[in-house]
C-alpha cells in the first residue's frame, strides 16, 4: 500500500486493525474506491452477494457464529432498504455487524439526484449505533468507532455512512482499534438475592438467552438445576444454542399463544437470564398476548448487556451447587424413514445421518416442529434460528456461518416459501464453495399462513384468499433454480431417496441442495 491513503483505504486498513475479517457486500458505484482498497489493503476477505438481504443475512450468521462483527457494504439507502428485512431479523439475535453505506459525494446531495434518500432513516430502526462521516481525515477513526459500537456488549449493528468523496479525497492515515465494551458483571448482591429465591420452595424457571446457552454458561445452568429443580428454558427463537447428546438439556418455549401459557402455567417465579419475558408472536382474538401465568414473580440476574454465563457460575456457586449437571441430553437417534416422505421423514433422516457438531441455519418453519422434537436429542450441534420472524434468513444465514466456521458443515433446512426470498444467496454458496448442504421443504405453499389465516379469525377466506397463500401455478422448481446458480441438486420424492441424498450429502464437502416433496 502507498504512503498516500484515500477515505477508502484508511477504512479499510482500520477495518483489519479492528480484527474485522470479512465483508459482504453489494456495491455501486459510490462504493467503487471501497471496492478497489480492498486490493490495495490486505487482510479483508470480499464476499459478493447478489442482493442486499443476502449480504446482512450473512454478515448475521458470520457475527453469531464468529462473536465478533463482519462489515457489509451496501449501496446508498435504496441497498441499504433491500436489507433492511435480514437486518431486523440480526437486531432481534444482538449480533455484531458494521455496516458500510455509501453516499452521493458531499457537494452533489444538494442536486437530489435519483438515487437520493434518507439513509440515517432508513438505517435508525435497526441500528444501535449511526454515524455520517463528513471529512476523509475522520473517517478512519469513525470506522474504529462504529467496530468498537457493534462489538459492544450484547451486540449491535453499527451504520456507518460514507459519502464517496470522503472515500475518494486524501487522508492521513488508518485508526488503531478501541478496547470493548465488554459484559459487565453481575454484582454479588443481585446473585445473592436470586439464589434466596431459587431456595423459596416456589416452582421455578430459568429463561436463558445469549452465552447462557452455550459453553460454561449452559453447564452452570445445569448444576443450579441439580441443586433447585428448576426449568431451564429457552426463547422459541433464541439466537444461538448448543444442543444435542452430552449437553444440559434445554426446553424450548413453544411458538402459539396458548401452547406457551399452558408450558409456562405451573411457574411460580421466572428468572430471567439476558432474556425479556415470554409473548405471544401476534395478537389473536380471545387469546392472550402475555406468556406467563397471572402472580408470576420476574427477577433478573443478568441483563442482556451483563455476562450470563458469569453469572450462572457465581449463581451456581452461592447455592453451593453440584460440580456437574445431574442430567445431560443421551442419544436417540430415530430409525430410517421409509415409504412416502414428509416433514417428519425429513426430521429421522437429517437427525440419523448428521455428524457430529454441524451447525443448523434453520427456517423450516411448519415444517420444523419434528425437527425441533427430534434434533435435540441427536448428535451434539449449534442451531441458529429465524430471530426475528422475517423469513428469508436461512440462506444468507447458512452463508456467514459456513465462513465463520470453514471447518464444520452447515445444514440448511428451510421452507419453500422463504427461501424464494433470498434464493440468490445458492450463487454465494457456489462461487465461495462453501460445506452447505440446503434441503427445500417443498409444500408448495406459505403453510404457517394457511394456519394464522384461521387463528386471527379472518371470515369469507375464499379461492382469492387462498390464492394468496399457494405456490403452484406455477410450481418453483428448486433443482433448476439450483443448478442455474451453480449448486448440485437433486430431488426426493420418497424417504428412501432422501436418506439416500442426504447420506451422499453427508460425506461430501461443498454446496448440495434436496428439494423434499412433502
Amino acid at each position: 500500500m502507498s504512503n498516500t491513503l484515500n477515505g477508502a483505504q484508511s477504512v479499510v486498513q482500520t477495518l483489519v486493525n479492528c480484527g474485522v475479517e470479512i465483508c459482504f457486500a453489494n456495491p455501486g458505484t459510490s462504493e467503487m474506491h471501497f471496492v478497489a482498497a480492498l486490493d490495495s489493503v490486505t487482510g479483508l476477505r470480499p464476499v459478493l452477494c447478489l442482493f442486499e438481504g443476502v449480504v446482512t443475512g450473512a454478515a448475521d450468521g458470520y457475527g453469531r457464529i464468529a462473536g465478533k462483527p463482519a462489515v457489509t457494504l451496501l449501496h446508498l439507502g435504496p441497498g441499504l432498504a433491500n436489507g433492511l428485512a435480514n437486518l431486523h431479523n440480526a437486531k432481534r439475535a444482538a449480533t455484531p455487524i458494521v455496516n458500510i453505506v455509501g453516499d452521493h459525494a458531499t457537494y452533489h446531495l444538494q442536486y437530489d439526484a435519483p438515487l437520493t434518500s434518507d439513509i440515517v432513516g432508513f438505517a435508525r430502526p435497526v441500528s444501535s449505533w449511526i454515524h455520517e462521516s463528513k471529512s476523509a481525515g475522520a473517517v478512519a477513526s469513525d470506522t474504529a468507532l462504529a467496530v468498537r459500537a457493534a462489538r459492544s456488549a450484547p451486540g449491535g449493528i453499527a451504520t456507518l455512512i460514507m459519502p464517496a468523496d470522503v472515500a475518494w479525497n486524501p487522508a492521513a492515515r488508518a485508526a488503531p482499534p478501541l478496547p470493548d465494551i465488554k459484559a459487565a458483571r453481575v454484582d454479588a448482591d443481585t446473585v445473592d438475592d436470586i439464589a434466596r429465591l431459587l431456595s423459596n420452595g416456589k416452582k421455578s424457571a430459568l429463561l436463558l438467552r445469549g452465552s447462557a446457552l452455550l459453553g460454561e454458561g449452559l453447564e452452570a445452568a445445569g448444576r443450579i438445576q441439580a441443586k433447585c429443580k428448576a426449568r431451564l428454558l429457552c426463547d422459541t427463537f433464541a439466537p444461538r444454542a448448543e444442543l444435542g447428546a452430552g449437553r444440559v438439556p434445554l426446553e424450548r418455549i413453544p411458538y402459539f399463544a396458548e401452547q406457551i401459557t399452558a408450558f409456562l402455567k405451573d411457574v411460580e417465579q421466572l428468572i430471567l437470564v439476558g432474556a425479556k419475558p415470554p409473548v405471544s408472536f401476534f395478537a389473536y382474538p380471545g387469546k392472550p398476548s402475555w406468556g406467563a401465568p397471572e402472580g408470576c414473580q420476574f427477577d433478573d440476574l443478568a441483563q442482556p448487556h451483563q455476562d450470563g454465563a458469569q453469572a450462572l457460575k457465581d449463581l451456581a456457586d452461592a447455592l453451593d451447587a453440584p460440580a456437574e449437571p445431574a442430567v445431560r441430553t443421551a442419544l436417540a437417534l430415530p430409525e430410517l424413514p421409509k415409504g412416502k416422505l414428509n416433514s417428519l421423514g425429513v426430521a429421522q433422516a437429517i437427525a440419523h445421518l448428521t455428524p457430529d457438531h454441524v451447525i443448523y441455519a434453520e427456517e423450516a418453519n411448519t415444517s420444523g416442529l419434528p425437527l425441533q422434537m427430534i434434533l435435540p436429542r441427536a448428535r451434539p450441534h449449534t442451531h441458529l434460528p429465524l430471530t426475528g420472524g422475517s423469513i428469508g434468513q436461512g440462506l444468507p444465514l447458512a452463508i456467514g456461518a459456513a465462513i465463520a466456521a470453514a471447518d464444520r458443515k452447515v445444514i440448511c433446512p428451510h421452507g419453500d416459501g422463504g427461501a424464494a426470498y433470498t434464493m440468490q444467496a445458492l450463487w454465494t454458496m457456489a462461487r465461495e464453495q462453501l460445506d452447505v448442504t440446503v434441503v427445500i421443504y417443498a409444500n408448495r405453499s406459505y403453510a404457517i399462513l394457511n394456519i394464522e389465516l384461521q387463528r386471527v379469525g379472518a371470515a369469507g377466506a375464499g379461492a382469492n384468499a387462498l390464492s394468496m397463500l399457494d405456490l403452484h401455478n406455477p410450481e418453483m422448481n428448486w433443482v433448476k433454480i439450483a443448478e442455474g446458480l451453480g449448486i448440485e441438486a437433486s430431488r426426493a420424492t420418497t424417504a428412501e431417496e432422501f436418506a439416500a441424498q442426504y447420506g451422499s450429502a453427508m460425506n461430501q464437502r461443498g454446496p448440495r441442495l434436496i428439494e423434499a416433496l412433502i
